[in-house]
């Protein structure tokens, strides 16, 4: 069975060009009426324009499809509770929301002025709260909803340079795993797509055979799977140059060494006790650790 989307309506952020274009054009093509929303500022998120929602709108509807332009800033959640009443205005619904919007403001931790780390954090993390806020009360109502946040390798793992950029994509993956948690009652799955794509904001990371070889285009199928109606929920799914991987925020077994005197000095001693990754788990919730540690404790006692 093939995925489709026909009846659903999808919002994408940040679809003016790149990464978001592709996410608007799949969803169209395969039936979704899009509103597609950029505030078409630059790489850093400076000035803005319509302009740039409205030619991929263009593309849309050329194609036969159904789009709407947006140019909402999601760092405004007055502006993005307008932009998600326009769509409801115009077809009823929202079903699926893309969090794609950021912008990059690189720079050393030593040399990065903290205006340009809370500005990158505002418009990745704030900007997606923004979006799941004024989406959630219509996705309860109707019992129906699919979120994919885009977080990123430098999230994940770190990158030089990078330390707001990287802040605000982990903790994207944070407000998904709590969303799936209270979202899973009325059936709005939430989960996470970490892209590595030749954009505009990568251009000047790759040397220019890499870039070839890592098309948007080649990320789109993991949205597409977890945009879905039969998407999974709480996934990280990890896509590039047409390789697809998970990642997973893992809890190891460890080691119980209770409340001594001297175990500051064994728990140096023992570190690679702890972190051995045999028997890690992937944790349900956060409770799990408390459960694992409360266990571990009471095993020591009896």
């Amino acid at each position: 069975m093939g995925i489709d989307f026909q009846g659903r309506v999808a919002i994408v952020t940040g679809a003016g060009g790149g990464l978001g274009r592709q996410h608007a054009m799949a969803l169209a093509k395969r039936g979704a009426k899009v509103l597609v929303n950029d505030l078409g500022g630059a790489v850093d998120g400076s000035g803005g324009t319509v302009t740039a929602a409205q030619a991929v709108v263009d593309e849309i509807r050329a194609a036969g499809g159904e789009a709407l332009a947006n140019g909402a800033s999601v760092t405004d959640f007055a502006a993005v509770e307008a932009m998600v009443q326009q769509a409801i205005d115009a077809w009823g619904r929202v079903d699926i929301l893309v969090n794609n919007a950021g912008i990059l403001r690189d720079k050393s931790f030593a040399k990065m002025d903290m205006a340009d780390f809370r500005l990158v954090v505002d418009v990745h993390l704030m900007g997606a709260a923004h979006c799941c806020k004024a989406v959630w009360p219509h996705m309860v109502a109707q019992q129906y909803g699919r979120i994919v946040m885009t977080t990123s390798s430098t999230g994940l793992y770190g990158n030089f340079g990078q330390a707001n950029y990287g802040a605000a994509k982990l903790a994207q993956v944070g407000l998904m795993q709590t969303l799936s948690i209270e979202g899973a009652k009325n059936n709005i799955r939430v989960n996470a797509l970490a892209p590595t794509a030749a954009t505009r904001m990568t251009e000047d990371l790759f040397p220019k055979d890499m870039l070839d070889a890592l098309r948007p285009e080649s990320v789109v199928p993991a949205m597409l799977v977890l945009a879905h109606e039969s998407a999974p929920t709480r996934t990280v799914l990890c896509a590039g140059g047409g390789s697809f991987e998970a990642a997973h925020i893992t809890l190891t077994q460890g080691i119980h060494l209770g409340t001594g005197a001297d175990v500051p000095e064994q728990l140096a001693a023992r570190l690679a006790e702890v972190t051995e990754r045999a028997g890690e788990q992937v944790p349900q919730s956060g409770a799990a650790q408390g459960t694992s540690e409360i266990g571990k404790a009471m095993a020591a006692r009896a």
